[in-house]
């Protein structure tokens, strides 16, 4: 499997239809120590998107409200169906974006709802035109303009296909019903944005406060490592405030206090993080904590809130840890 990030627990799963959640217990099937991956049994078709039919929306009509959907009527639509509800203005989505949406999913057929993110107040993200989602959202999501409410029909062929998704209920002759809130999107340029705050302690590593999507430089003190945690603005954002409960979409940067020698980095794999605070080392969890989203942090994790005696690729037993996160969303 392939190698994500030094810093979680354990693999971060894709929050997606792929695993499902249920409704009535918002919880959500997919184990987080399972790798996204696309469950189209074979190639999705590609190329052909209609405007409809697709249900009409009953209430909810707002971007931003939970959507209540009517039930399919007549034949769903053989083709991937996507209906323009309220355009956005923002920029158009494109491949490799980690876009982050809300959204609600129903049977075409029943009308049951099978999942939403309205109803637990998170969003969901993820990489998009990648195979790491539905066919149907990986064609049906690309070149729309943020701040957009959708609506898609997915026939089998660009969901699930002939095997469906039993543990959800889903059917393989079942089309699926999304009502999708473009929210944002991010790519591995996306960078902290915000007030720059003043780094004025000799005794702490200094960060810089570019904002151009390369990665920050690092310059760690030729001094003795602190021994408590270290969470510090250098960048302030203006969202809200994190909570220990959140999962969070990030860049990020990692060196070693003693020598400086990086050992990990989103902007080096041209590919950002996400994860949730209670999946990570102590020292990010409580680090990132109370900040605001938008920021760049410094962390300098000691080993008693990293990874203590246990060595890790890249990282010696013992290490004291030094990070540059920017918080670009939460989920």
């Amino acid at each position: 499997m392939r190698r994500r990030s030094v810093l979680l627990a354990v693999p971060a799963g894709l929050l997606t239809l792929a695993g499902c959640g249920d409704e009535e217990s918002g919880s959500d099937k997919t184990k987080p120590s399972q790798e996204p991956t696309n469950q189209s049994p074979s190639p999705a078709p590609t190329g052909k998107i209609v405007s409809g039919p697709v249900p009409a929306i009953t209430a909810g009509k707002k971007f931003g409200e939970k959507p209540k959907v009517a039930k399919g009527t007549g034949k769903p639509p053989k083709d991937l169906a996507v209906k323009t509800i309220s355009q956005g203005d923002g920029r158009k989505t494109v491949k490799g974006d980690w876009l982050q949406v809300s959204y609600l999913a129903q049977i075409w057929d029943t009308g049951k709802v099978i999942d939403n993110t309205f109803d637990k107040k998170k969003t969901a993200a993820f990489p998009l035109g990648k195979g790491q989602v539905l066919p149907g959202w990986d064609q049906g999501l690309l070149g729309r303009n943020l701040g957009s409410r959708l609506e898609m029909a997915v026939p089998p062929a660009y969901a699930y296909g002939k095997q469906g998704q039993p543990q959800a209920g889903i059917k393989g002759t079942d089309t699926l019903v999304f009502v999708f809130d473009l929210v944002g999107a991010y790519d591995a340029k996306s960078s902290a944005k915000g007030r720059k705050v003043e780094q004025t302690d000799a005794d702490l590593p200094k960060v810089s406060a570019n904002t151009d999507g390369k990665a920050p430089s690092i310059t760690v003190p030729k001094k003795s490592a602190p021994k408590k945690l270290v969470s510090e603005y250098v960048i302030e954002g203006d969202g809200k405030e994190v909570k220990k409960t959140d999962a969070l979409l990030v860049q990020y940067k990692g060196v070693l206090w003693d020598g400086g020698k990086e050992f990990d980095s989103t902007y080096k794999r041209g590919e950002l993080a996400q994860f949730s605070l209670q999946q990570v080392v102590k020292g990010w969890s409580q680090g990132l904590t109370g900040k605001k989203v938008g920021s760049r942090v410094l962390i300098v994790v000691p080993p008693d809130l990293g990874y203590g005696k246990a060595a890790q690729k890249g990282i010696p037993a013992n290490s004291t840890l030094v990070f540059s996160v920017d918080i670009l969303a939460v989920l």
